[in-house]
C-alpha cells in the first residue's frame, strides 16, 4: 500500500478522533431533512476549503470532493449521506438536537463524519497516492433518494469512478466491530396505495350501501395470503399496510378508503410476481363484495447488491486494522432499503455496517428510535476503514 500502512492510518485515525467527535455533534445538533441540508452543506464546504480539498455542488444540497493524487492511477469514490429524520429526540444529551422534531437518528451524522476523517487521512498521504479520491455527500437517503439525481449529473464520471464504498453504523454490532455482507445485502421497495370504494348507506341499514371498511378490512386480510401462499417460501417477500383512513360519521357506510403500505422484495421476480397478487387480489376481493379496488405503484429503491470481491476486500482490511474476530459476516440480507444501491448498481461497490454499540454507555437502541446514540469512538473506525479500503484499492489497481 504505496508507503502508508495500517498502522499509521489507525494512528491519525484516533489521532483526529477528539475533532470527528467535534464534526459529530455540530452535525447532530443540527439535523436537517432530505432536500433541506443547506446548514449542512456549507458546514461540510467549510471542512473541506480547510483541507484544501476542491468540490463542486450536486443534487441542490450534495457536494462531490476530489483528492487528486501525485500519479495517475484507479478512481475511489467514498460515499456519506447527510440528511435526518422527522423525529424527535427524547434524550437530553449535551449535544442534543436543537430543531425540534428533527434528529439524526439514522446516524448519517456519522456517515459524515467518518466521510471528512477518511478524506483528512487521504488528503494528508495524496502525495503517495496513485489515483483519484471522489467525496460523494449525498443528500436525501431517508426521502426521495439523491444518488440517482447525483448519477445522472455526472458523478460517476470525470474521472471516471472504478469502486465505490460505504457504510451505515449498526447497534446491534458492537463499536469495534465491522459487518460485512457478500451479495445482495438490502431489498428493493415499492410504495403501495390501494383506494377501495363502495357506496354509502345509512349505519342503521347496512343492506342499504356497499361498506368500504369492511371490503377493505377483507382486501388487508387477504393481502396477507400472497407472502403466505403465492410467493415461494424460499424467497423474501414482505407486504405491510402502514395506513388505512375513511369514512365520514360513525352511522354511516363508508364510501371511499385508502390503503397504503410498502412492499419489500429480494428478487426482482418476486418483486413483479408481488405487484401482479395485489393487483388481482385487492380486485377481486372488492368486487366480490360489491365493491372495487384501484390499487397504484410508487417505485421505490432498487436492490442493493454488493461485489463480492470488494466485500473481500473490506473483510481482509477489517481484519487487519481491527483483528479477526471483530469483524462478523452477515449472511442473511436486509429487508430495509439503501439507495447506495444505485452507485452498485452502475460500478463495483461495497457497502458494509459500522458497529456503533455500547451497553455500558446506553447506545443500544435502533436506527430510527429516539433514543438512538452511538459509541462515539467507532468514528475513528469507520474514518480508517474507509480510509485504508480507498489505499488498498488503488494500490491493488495501480498502473505499472
Amino acid at each position: 500500500m504505496s508507503q502508508v500502512g495500517k498502522e499509521q492510518v489507525w494512528q491519525q485515525a484516533q489521532e483526529i478522533l477528539p475533532w470527528l467527535i467535534e464534526v459529530r455533534r455540530d452535525f447532530h445538533q443540527y439535523p436537517e431533512i432530505g432536500l433541506e441540508e443547506f446548514r449542512t452543506q456549507e458546514q461540510v464546504m467549510r471542512y473541506l476549503d480547510e483541507m484544501g480539498i476542491p468540490y463542486t455542488k450536486s443534487a441542490g444540497t450534495g457536494i462531490v470532493g476530489l483528492i487528486q493524487g501525485a500519479r495517475p492511477g484507479a478512481t475511489v469514490a467514498l460515499r456519506g449521506d447527510m440528511d435526518a429524520l422527522p423525529i424527535l429526540e427524547a434524550e437530553d444529551r449535551e449535544y442534543r438536537s436543537k430543531i425540534p422534531g428533527k434528529m439524526h437518528a439514522c446516524g448519517h451524522d456519522a456517515h459524515m463524519t467518518c466521510l471528512l476523517g477518511a478524506a483528512r487521512i487521504l488528503n494528508h498521504y495524496k502525495a503517495e497516492l496513485a489515483g483519484n479520491v471522489k467525496l460523494f455527500f449525498q443528500p436525501a437517503e431517508e426521502t426521495v433518494g439523491g444518488a440517482l439525481p447525483m448519477i445522472k449529473e455526472g458523478v460517476l464520471e470525470n474521472p471516471k469512478v472504478d469502486a465505490v464504498f460505504g457504510l451505515h453504523v449498526s447497534s446491534e454490532i458492537p463499536a469495534g466491530h465491522i459487518g460485512v455482507k457478500y451479495g445482495q445485502m438490502n431489498a428493493s421497495s415499492d410504495d403501495l396505495s390501494i383506494i377501495v370504494r363502495g357506496e354509502n348507506g345509512h349505519g342503521a341499514y347496512p343492506h342499504s350501501g356497499r361498506d368500504a371498511i369492511v371490503i377493505a378490512a377483507h382486501v388487508i386480510t387477504a393481502l396477507q395470503t400472497i407472502v403466505s401462499r403465492n410467493v415461494d417460501p424460499r424467497r423474501a417477500a414482505v407486504i405491510t399496510i402502514g395506513m388505512i383512513s375513511g369514512g365520514t360519521a360513525n352511522n354511516i357506510l363508508a364510501q371511499e378508503v385508502k390503503l397504503t403500505g410498502t412492499i419489500r422484495t429480494l428478487e426482482p421476480s418476486v418483486r413483479e410476481q408481488v405487484k401482479e397478487r395485489i393487483q388481482e387480489v385487492a380486485a377481486l376481493t372488492a368486487r366480490a363484495l360489491g365493491g372495487e379496488a384501484e390499487v397504484t405503484y410508487e417505485e421505490g429503491y432498487t436492490s442493493l447488491i454488493n461485489h463480492d470481491a470488494l466485500v473481500d476486500l473490506v473483510k481482509r482490511n477489517g481484519e487487519e486494522l481491527l483483528g479477526e474476530q471483530h469483524v462478523r459476516i452477515n449472511e442473511l440480507p436486509n429487508m430495509g432499503v439503501e439507495d447506495f444501491a444505485y452507485f452498485a448498481e452502475n460500478v463495483p461497490g461495497a457497502f458494509f455496517h459500522l458497529g456503533v454499540r455500547n451497553e455500558e454507555t446506553g447506545c443500544v437502541y435502533p436506527v430510527h428510535h429516539p433514543n438512538f446514540d452511538l459509541d462515539e469512538r467507532s468514528l475513528a473506525v469507520g474514518a480508517a476503514m474507509q480510509a485504508l479500503n480507498t489505499l488498498v484499492y488503488l494500490k491493488e489497481n495501480e498502473q505499472r
